[in-house]
Parts: structure tokens; C-alpha cells; sequence
């Protein structure tokens, strides 16, 4: 590891440490909740996600909800150097994301300081439920598909590999290796989120209605909010099923997926997020996750995808010489 990445993590470890012991100290100040000219509480602003805790719990942890504040800064340590540290130089992995050149080592990131071991809380062991078998047999039967088809055409392909859409949009709003930045904004009829990465825009009007009326499935659902207290609540269902929820065992979100996520500024820089999924034909029970965002200076920057541009043309032009090659073979 170079001197200069040892030097990072060992300062992004005593950053974070600070970070927790000045969200504490903030937490025990007065603060007053920011509201907006109309009322509403104030959410709008530049925030990140970014984070190093897991969706999933490891299972050697059971019911172990959270860290010691050392035992974070080991982990975040030891990660990152496995990470970045450990990376050939000259190899695919090095040339593909050069993480220092442009700044997407996680030690040139603002992590949001959070001691869970998980971003899932319940279940209480920290993982997705067990699925159905209905949600297993789907799952097969795609998988069989795909392993058949993804070599078709460029419709057949991701849609993230397409740089349509990645699904770390939300609902619910998971956080990325990178590109983690938020901008929220705020009137007296809507609530939008737009994310870095791919530039979505989440457009949720703040009428309480139900989200399942009226509406075209969609990729990333259809959403309706209302305010409960100083707390935003927005309620999703209607998703296309086109969308992967990553993290998720391969899932797609689709009509019978129900998502309700709850935004709480709890300080001047922290916003609580937590969400939770209901789909009785993937999962036999509801499952929850939260982690905080973490207040940022904009502005954010544009996200310009262009595997879509290039990289399918080299995918499938790649295939067909293989198709070739192995009917020529055949035929000798």
C-alpha cells in the first residue's frame, strides 16, 4: 500500500471518530428545526448517502445492532485498504476505475458517520427475510432467460448498462460505491430528489394521495407524500418490474411492491432516513432499513454515462465474432 493511501485511511478513520463525537455533542445542543416560507420543515439542500455500512448484516454479528466507535474505524480501515490499496497497477480493475485519478477513492469521500452494522434493522438479525418460492421460482425462470437472451440485442442487455437507470434511485434510496450526492428541493405542492448519478429526478407531489391510483407502472414507481409532524412521508407502489432493487437477491420491484420511506431532519447537517418494503410475493414478512444523510456543500455536478454509448456496440459485436468463430469450428 503506498504511503500516501495509508496516510488517507488513517485520517478518514480520525475524521469519522470526530465526526460521531461532534454529531453527539451536536445532538445535545439546541436546535431549532429551518422551515420554509409556507411552513414545512426545511429538507432542501445538497446531501450524501455515502456510506461503508452493508445493506445486510454479516451473520457472525446475530443481533448485534452496532459498533464501538473503534471497531468502525478498523473496519472503515481495513476496507478501504483492501479496497483501493490492493488494486495491481496495469491490471482491468486498475485501468477500468482509476480511484485516485479521479477521485473516486472512498478516502477522497464524505462518509456519513453511522456506528449500524447493518442498514437493515428488522429484521432483527440485520437480513432480508426468506423469500416465497413463488419469488425463487420467478427468480430461476429469469435467470434461465437471461443466461439464453442477454447476448440478443441491446434490449436484452441492463438497464443500468444502458445507462437508463441503476434502481440505487429508490424507492428505497440505497447508497452507491460512488456519485452518492443528493439534491433535494422543495415547494409548497411538490418534493424533488435528484440523484447524482444518472441525473434522476424524483418528482413527488405532496398531495397524501394513494399512490396506486391513477398511475402507469413506472421504474421507479409511482410516489405520493404528506407531512406527518416534522416528518416527510412518502408512500411508492406501482413499479414496471423492469427495475432490479439491488442489493436484493436479484429482485425486481413490480405492481405488488408497496415502499413507504420517512424523512426527519434530526439536526442542521443530518437528515434520518428510513424506509420500509412490503411485497408479500417476494418476501414473507416486511422488512426495514435507515442511515443517515449527511448535509454537503453543491453544488452537484452532471453524471455523464457513456458505457451505454460504446460499450454495448463492443458487447454484442464481441458475441457475434464468438458466434462466428464457433460455427466456423463446427463446420471444419
Amino acid at each position: 500500500m503506498s504511503k500516501d493511501r495509508s496516510l488517507n485511511t488513517a485520517i478518514l478513520g480520525g475524521i469519522f471518530l470526530f465526526s460521531l463525537s461532534s454529531f453527539t455533542n451536536a445532538q445535545q445542543e439546541s436546535w431549532e428545526m429551518p422551515r420554509t416560507s409556507w411552513g414545512d420543515p426545511l429538507i432542501q439542500g445538497y446531501w450524501t448517502n455515502s456510506t461503508t455500512v452493508p445493506l445486510q448484516r454479516p451473520q457472525a454479528l446475530g443481533t448485534q445492532e452496532f459498533y464501538e466507535p473503534e471497531e468502525v474505524a478498523e473496519i472503515l480501515r481495513q476496507r478501504l485498504d483492501t479496497e483501493y490499496a490492493n488494486t495491481e497497477r496495469g491490471t482491468a480493475a486498475d485501468v477500468h476505475y482509476q480511484f485516485d485519478d479521479y477521485s473516486m477513492n472512498k478516502t477522497l469521500d464524505t462518509i456519513t458517520a453511522n456506528m449500524r452494522t447493518s442498514i437493515i434493522f428488522d429484521p432483527p438479525n440485520g437480513r432480508l427475510p426468506e423469500p416465497t418460492g413463488d419469488a425463487l421460482a420467478r427468480l430461476d425462470e429469469y435467470n434461465a432467460w437471461r443466461e439464453e437472451h442477454q447476448w440478443d440485442s441491446a434490449k436484452t442487455r441492463g438497464l443500468s448498462e444502458r445507462c437508463l437507470i441503476w434502481g440505487q434511485e429508490g424507492p428505497p434510496m440505497l447508497p452507491l460505491g460512488y456519485n452518492s450526492t443528493y439534491q433535494f428541493m422543495q415547494t409548497e405542492d411538490y418534493v424533488i430528489l435528484q440523484l447524482e448519478m444518472i441525473h434522476d429526478v424524483r418528482i413527488i407531489p405532496l398531495d397524501g394521495g394513494d399512490p396506486s391510483e391513477n398511475s402507469l407502472p413506472q421504474w421507479l414507481g409511482n410516489s405520493r407524500a404528506h407531512w406527518e409532524g416534522d416528518t416527510l412521508v412518502v408512500e411508492t407502489t406501482s413499479y414496471s418490474g423492469r427495475t432490479d432493487a439491488n442489493g436484493m437477491r436479484g429482485v425486481s420491484l413490480d405492481i405488488n411492491t408497496f415502499v413507504e420511506e420517512r424523512f426527519t431532519r434530526i439536526s442542521e447537517s443530518e437528515i434520518n432516513y428510513e424506509f420500509t418494503i412490503t411485497d408479500p410475493t417476494v418476501w414473507k414478512q416486511s422488512w426495514s432499513g435507515t442511515y443517515p444523510f449527511k448535509k454537503i456543500d453543491g453544488p452537484m455536478f452532471e453524471y455523464a454515462c457513456h458505457e451505454g454509448n460504446y460499450g454495448i456496440e463492443n458487447i454484442l459485436s464481441g458475441k457475434r465474432i464468438e458466434e462466428l468463430d464457433a460455427k466456423q469450428a463446427a463446420n471444419q
